[in-house]
């Protein structure tokens, strides 16, 4: 059965673990120095590494063969988790479990001590979604948790968490991923998979994946289910809905120029092709602020992450601070 990229490709020790180097040094010395928390909060955008974090986590504290706090993934123990053989290692939905009878039938299992491993880990995925009630019923748990417990809540909003879970656990904040990081990975990906693509499409990619590893590599798959074994950038293109970034040029021409006519012609043109309209407006104000910024700075290749810079600061040039911001 095939199995998507971002799950086959799924990071299995923290060094694998991109953009968020701040947190594993964290995470492996705590390992190291055995200097374990009990509660655990990991919150960030979409797609940054908070779930695969916590499962490297939950099998590196119960690994009988750490390596400099990583899993080996080679134990009894790593190799039991990672079949899901082990049910010591509880993944939780907080989406579809999210009330107070769930969070007490958790309370009543938690005491339990694991039957194969040192810890138990309760891993509750998107727990902003848990009812007020259900989050006072965790909060006794998190405020005296037994010795063998560990809890890791990941979430993308983390502000609708009550201040009083927030002071009970360790928290890391996740980052968006760099456009070079997630390029890097793709390649190394598509070279293990024997793809050939084009440099400009893996750009394209990075740019509209918002930092986000997961979205990168499920739009990457529907480029590779599309074209096969190799990928132009005119078929990512047409696969992913976007404009092509000449168009955008030309139309931002027509729209200084006044050229009403010729506007509406291209609008007409991206909508008939089938184009995403919202991808489109976002490619639209992407434009004007990549405008922006190569307007106000004299080194924007240090800010911006693009390959066609020469065009943006020929067009820029045609046009005043004032009218980009408008």
């Amino acid at each position: 059965m095939y199995q998507a990229l971002y799950r086959q490709y799924r990071p299995k020790t923290f060094d694998q673990l991109l953009g968020q180097n701040h947190i594993t040094t964290i995470l492996k010395n705590q390992i190291k120095k055995e200097n374990i928390g009990h509660a655990y909060l990991f919150s960030g955008t979409r797609g940054t590494g908070k779930t695969s974090a916590a499962k490297i986590f939950s099998r590196a504290v119960n690994c009988l063969n750490p390596v400099d706090g990583n899993p080996c993934n080679e134990c009894e123990n790593c190799k039991g988790i990672l079949e899901e053989t082990i049910m010591d290692v509880i993944e939780m939905d907080a989406a579809s479990h999210n009330s107070v009878e769930d969070v007490r039938d958790l309370r009543e299992k938690v005491v339990y001590p694991p039957s194969k491993v040192k810890y138990k880990v309760y891993i509750i995925d998107e727990v902003h979604m848990l009812t007020k009630s259900a989050f006072n019923a965790l909060l006794k748990t998190l405020e005296e948790p037994p010795k063998h417990l560990i809890f890791i809540l990941a979430t993308t909003e983390p502000e609708r968490l009550p201040q009083t879970i927030l002071s009970r656990c360790q928290r890391f904040d996740f980052k968006r991923i760099g456009n070079q990081d997630l390029i890097v990975n793709m390649r190394n990906i598509l070279e293990d998979i024997n793809v050939d693509v084009e440099d400009e499409v893996l750009n394209l990619i990075a740019r509209n994946s918002d930092g986000a590893m997961r979205d990168a590599l499920g739009l990457l798959d529907k480029c590779i289910s599309f074209s096969g074994d190799k990928i132009g950038y005119n078929d990512a293109i047409n696969i992913l809905g976007m404009v092509n970034k000449d168009l955008i040029f030309n139309l931002i021409d027509e729209i200084k120029d006044k050229n009403l006519e010729k506007a509406l012609i291209s609008i007409d043109k991206i909508i008939q092709d089938g184009k995403d309209i919202h991808q489109f407006m976002k490619d639209i104000i992407l434009h004007f602020r990549n405008l922006m910024v190569v307007k106000s700075s004299k080194n924007a290749e240090n800010i911006l992450e693009i390959d066609d810079l020469d065009n943006y600061i020929r067009q820029s040039k045609t046009m005043d601070m004032e009218y980009i911001l408008k």
